[in-house]
């Protein structure tokens, strides 16, 4: 059988993998929009955790098997087609994540200052497409809306000491921005409560540890919830105790570098969670130019746990500030008019990965069941759908009696339209090429930013 995947980030890497570790003929082509493979692993997992990219070794086996082959630079649904596609091979699976962000719908989410969290996380993780973000970030204080992982990491990025993100893979132009950047004060408001943050305590602790840097949390917000969490999930429990501890205990003994800050009069910078604000406007300055902060409508909660509700009261409050990221979730677009698509849950319709009423076709990652979860998610979500696609295999709902060219088929549509296709030992030029540069500066890479400059420097 002759199996493509688009998309190589964790979801098509994973759903790759299963499938050759267990029909020993099948052959799978990866698809890939950018030049470079990985997807979020490369582009969203934050510079300064090295060691959820780890899973990129896995990903590299998989890509130099005999049985797998990588196509970059490939965009499908412009590039070819996904009619195209399923003409060359017995299935297609569609695993091409969620590229674009959920919007506020608020007035004054578009003035200047204002940034989705998708674009931000871009911008310093070296994604093309935000490249040029330029950020400002000559104001003191930043709201950050939403209470996940994203939202801390872009807080710790904005408040971690230079000297621990020189040593990261942090690209070398947001380097130079965060080295200028004023910003010391950084809020992260959730229109829910502490029993209904999405982040994780590996995360919030990591915060909580920052050098340099205090945490500013309001224990009138926690009254009551140690009872409330009796009864919680562990994990759920054990976030919620470390919110109240943090939000109780008495500054300690200041660190050397705080009391040093302390005694030249800078104030130590800092960070704290806000809840119950649901944003209503980002308001702006009095020439209309720029964000100078967020109206916010306080909430009140009905219902409870996972599944309470936000409900304005009335009540408004202003929150200023000349920085804005909008962290409330990544969204998935239509790739092509043959592919059925739930715009309301931004998903393809499908059961078990199986697209609905389309055989042969399949989805895994982030398109199959919304942008959530991290990469251990994403990994048995798509053995999922390479067990569908096996089970087809062996019960021949796919009929590989007839064979299929795969990409002998693709190479010569793609040549018809002047496209030429990067490949994994491409890849591994770049790769080297980055290796090499970020060795110079004391990093583990420098990533290359420009897709131009990545096909010259593999000849292209």
């Amino acid at each position: 059988p002759r199996l493509c995947v688009v998309g190589s980030g964790p979801a098509g890497f994973y759903t790759a993998q299963h499938i050759l570790k267990h029909h020993g003929g099948a052959r799978v082509d990866i698809y890939e929009k950018l030049p470079v493979p990985f997807g979020l692993v490369r582009f969203g997992v934050a510079p300064d955790h090295p060691e959820v990219k780890n899973v990129i070794n896995t990903f590299t086996q998989t890509a130099r098997s005999e049985r797998c082959a990588y196509y970059g630079n490939v965009t499908v649904g412009r590039d070819v087609t996904v009619t195209e596609l399923r003409q060359a091979y017995h299935a297609v699976v569609l695993s091409y994540g969620a590229e674009d962000n959920r919007v506020l719908g608020i007035p004054g989410e578009n003035l200047p200052g204002v940034y989705s969290a998708r674009a931000f996380v871009g911008w310093y993780n070296g994604l093309p497409e935000n490249r040029d973000l330029k950020p400002d970030l000559s104001c003191e204080t930043a709201v950050i809306l939403g209470h996940g992982n994203v939202a801390l990491d872009i807080a710790r990025i904005l408040l971690s000491p230079l000297r621990l993100l020189r040593k990261t893979d942090i690209t070398d132009s947001s380097l130079a921005a965060l080295a200028c950047s004023k910003v010391k004060r950084v809020w992260l408001v959730g229109r829910r409560g502490p029993l209904q943050v999405a982040f994780t305590i590996k995360e919030l602790r990591e915060m909580i540890n920052l050098p340099g840097t205090r945490p500013v949390l309001n224990p009138a917000d926690f009254t009551g919830l140690e009872n409330a969490v009796k009864d919680a999930p562990r994990p759920r429990k054990r976030l919620t105790e470390l919110m109240i501890k943090t939000a109780l205990e008495k500054p300690a003994e200041k660190t050397v570098e705080a009391r040093a800050a302390a005694t030249q009069g800078a104030p130590p910078r800092e960070w704290g969670l806000k809840f119950q604000r649901s944003p209503q406007e980002v308001l702006p300055t009095a020439d209309g130019r720029r964000a100078r902060g967020v109206r916010m409508a306080l909430t009140r909660l009905e219902g409870s746990g996972d599944s309470a509700k936000a409900v304005p009261t009335g009540d408004v409050e202003e929150l200023e500030c000349g920085l804005v990221l909008s962290s409330i979730g990544y969204q998935s677009l239509p790739l092509d008019p043959a592919v059925p698509f739930d715009t309301q849950r931004g998903v393809i319709p499908n059961s078990s990965g199986r697209v609905e009423g389309v055989p042969g076709l399949y989805c895994s990652g982030w398109v199959k069941r919304g942008p959530t979860g991290v990469i251990i998610t994403t990994m048995n979500d798509s053995f999922d759908t390479a067990q569908s696609v096996l089970e087809d295999l062996q019960v021949g709902v796919l009929d590989v009696s007839t064979s299929r060219e795969g990409f002998g088929a693709v190479e010569s549509i793609l040549r018809s339209r002047g496209v030429r296709p990067v490949s994994f030992s491409d890849w591994e030029k770049i790769d080297a090429a980055e290796v090499a540069r970020g060795k110079a500066a004391g990093k583990p890479r420098e990533k290359i930013v420009d897709p131009e400059e990545m096909l010259r420097l593999i000849g292209h």
